[in-house]
């Protein structure tokens, strides 16, 4: 047994057998383990089982801590880390338990997040949809999501500046298209700055 844990707070058990299991401390308090600690087959396979569940619950709280994410992403993400599909249910509705998971405040904050860089509506639908928001819960997010008109006008001053041409409007209008910005509020940060818009086409 490793007499310190890893940098997320493992302990590494050895058995007879030369196999190793990644204990956290309380699973390792609860089962008494200690150096020459003997175990039956039942009982070392009570503890497999619980040292998944708790690997499954701290990779969990690692994930939340570092990023907003949806129960989805979340079940998700632990299988992909190696978890077993039954542990990751278990350890999403562990934490939606403790009220550390909501998929309502995830979308707020996504939404929020995209509307502070600066990203149109279609953007922040996108970060949706890649959080897995279920979409239900969409139309609430969005809901206020403010008029970017006046930050587009600013955005094209600032890049096309006193000299610019057909192509330097045209890569500015394309970065705004990426960024999620309607046609209709490109179009009027365009008239905003009595810039030909003509070629500009209609939203459809």
């Amino acid at each position: 047994m490793s007499a310190n844990p890893d940098r997320v707070g493992r302990y590494y058990v050895k058995f007879e057998d030369g196999s190793t299991l990644r204990l956290y401390r309380q699973t390792m308090e609860d089962y008494a383990i200690f150096v020459g600690r003997e175990m039956d087959d039942n009982e070392i396979e009570r503890l497999h089982t619980d040292a998944g569940k708790m690997s499954a619950k701290m990779r969990a709280v690692r994930i939340v801590a570092a990023s907003n994410v949806s129960k989805s992403d979340l079940e998700q993400r632990l299988i992909r880390k190696g978890e077993s599909p039954r542990q990751a249910r278990e350890a999403v509705s562990w934490m939606e338990d403790l009220n550390l998971l909501d998929d309502r405040v995830t979308a707020e904050q996504t939404v929020q997040r995209c509307i502070r860089q600066g990203y149109g509506k279609a953007r922040a639908k996108q970060a949706l949809y890649e959080k897995q928001i279920p979409k239900e819960l969409w139309d609430e997010a969005l809901a206020d999501y403010p008029d970017q008109t006046d930050s587009i006008t600013e955005y094209l001053r600032n890049r096309l500046g006193d000299s610019w041409d057909e192509r330097d409007l045209k890569r500015a209008m394309d970065a705004l298209m990426r960024r999620g910005h309607s046609y209709s509020q490109i179009r009027q940060a365009l008239n905003n700055l009595e810039l030909d818009a003509d070629d500009f086409p209609e939203e459809t």
